[in-house]
């Protein structure tokens, strides 16, 4: 995989929600299925024919900027219709999305984190493309996770856009100038390899922890639960399992590593916005995050890398967070056969090994991971591999539960880490979740 040209991206739903939940966002979206249901979303009088020129419009977070421009970019160079695309503001995005959906003013194509695509399913943001999407001859490999949170009552109302897929990473140079021969293999060697890593002076640490950040938390710690069996979001999302021996192991290690100062001690108040520079600047032996840093990984030249799977705490199976954005034909669009030739183009060869593959992200079909660019380094070749066993969680008010930096999440990494009571901080933690989610079904 050749390196990326992006800036270091934080993985999905590391954006702090400042002023309103994602409910409170969307709120003026239950509009939508009224006023669409008036005024005709869909394209049944508009043309049918997929690139006659037509004038579309597209939407996506800032988190996906340049990556997203690319696509559109070569979209537009080699077909008649033009789509015009609008970044956002991760801040700003939910809201202008529900103030939009009120009005039945969204663009034709509208991108989503992927966290929060049920939010936009159940509130009838999308147009149903389950029969073009199962048309194409490559539909069984595209990434599983995106598609089921796209999915509602069996049918699916987007696709992948760009994906992303937590992983630990490891700093090959201190692990061999610490003696350590390979990555670690469970929580005991994370500790033991912490502690020798930590030992080489110089301001360097052993491991890092993004103390304060949500969406980091739930990108790098529901791994190592889901790898150890633990259905964090059961229920379809109506319920929480965070209260239990898996979850105390995983914060017992975290809590170890703090007490013994293996991580640095700004770790306590990281929100995520500058969590991957210490590992960058070489000065990490171990970071918990994804392919968004890939990129910048292989720009420089201070450092040899490898990576490894984040793994239940006594190693025996691995799993990872499938992040990024979806993509999908809005309920406004009158263009529907225009927008969704611009989504299948997106998922055909050309575009995800040319533009995205090329670029260093990774590709959002499984039988592509073999392509000239991502197989080029074992590295990014293990990462692309992993997503075959992905998750990607499901809850409706994930937002506001999981990545406000004011909600329980937050509240119970921070306890459970650095407070007087893990196991309190736990219970706390799944009481004030499992409210939060009864609150929204």
């Amino acid at each position: 995989m050749a390196p990326g040209k992006d800036r270091p991206a934080m993985p999905t739903g590391t954006g702090r929600i400042r002023l309103v939940g994602v409910a409170a966002a969307l709120t003026a979206a239950i509009l939508v299925v009224s006023a669409c249901s008036s005024s005709g979303g869909g394209s049944s009088s508009a043309s049918s024919t997929p690139d006659n020129g037509a004038k579309l419009t597209m939407w996506v977070r800032s988190a996906t900027d340049q990556f997203s421009q690319r696509l559109v970019d070569a979209y537009n160079a080699s077909h008649k219709n033009h789509v015009t695309l609008t970044i956002i503001p991760n801040d700003n995005y939910l809201t202008k999305v529900g103030t939009a959906a009120g009005s039945n003013s969204l663009p034709d194509i509208l991108a989503s984190d992927v966290v929060y695509t049920p939010n936009y399913t159940t509130k009838g943001l999308f147009q149903d493309i389950t029969p073009e999407l199962k048309a194409l001859p490559y539909y069984d490999s595209i990434a599983k996770s995106h598609l089921a949170v796209a999915t509602l009552n069996g049918k699916t109302y987007a696709v992948p856009h760009k994906l992303d897929s937590s992983v630990l990473f490891y700093n090959k140079t201190l692990f061999a100038k610490a003696g350590i021969a390979g990555p670690p293999a469970n929580f005991a060697d994370i500790l033991t390899d912490a502690r020798k890593i930590t030992a080489l002076g110089k301001g360097v640490t052993g491991f890092d922890i993004a103390g304060s950040c949500g969406g980091c938390g739930v990108y790098t710690l529901f791994p190592y639960a889901w790898a150890a069996g633990v259905d964090v979001l059961p229920d379809g999302g109506k319920k929480v399992d965070i209260d239990n021996d898996t979850f105390k192991q995983i914060f017992g290690l975290y809590r170890q590593l703090t007490d013994e100062k293996l991580v640095a001690s700004g770790d306590k108040t990281q929100d995520g916005s500058t969590w991957p520079n210490n590992f960058l600047s070489g000065n990490v032996g171990m970071l918990a995050l994804g392919s968004p840093i890939v990129g910048s990984l292989l720009q420089q030249k201070k450092f040899d890398w490898g990576v490894t799977s984040l793994m239940a705490p006594d190693g025996s199976k691995t799993a990872t967070f499938v992040g990024g954005d979806v993509a999908g034909i809005s309920k406004s669009s009158k263009h529907k056969a225009q927008a969704w030739d611009f989504l299948k183009w997106t998922l055909d060869d050309n575009a995800q090994v040319e533009i995205i593959a090329k670029n260093g992200d990774l590709p959002c079909r499984t039988d592509l991971t073999g392509n000239k660019y991502t197989a080029s380094d074992p590295r990014t070749k293990f990462i692309a591999d992993g997503l075959k066993n992905g998750v990607t969680p499901y809850a409706l008010p994930f937002g506001d539960l999981f990545n406000n930096p004011n909600g329980p999440w937050v509240e119970t990494i921070r306890g459970a880490i650095y407070g007087p009571d893990l196991n309190k901080a736990l219970a706390d933690g799944q009481a004030k979740i499992q409210a939060g989610l009864n609150a929204s079904s």
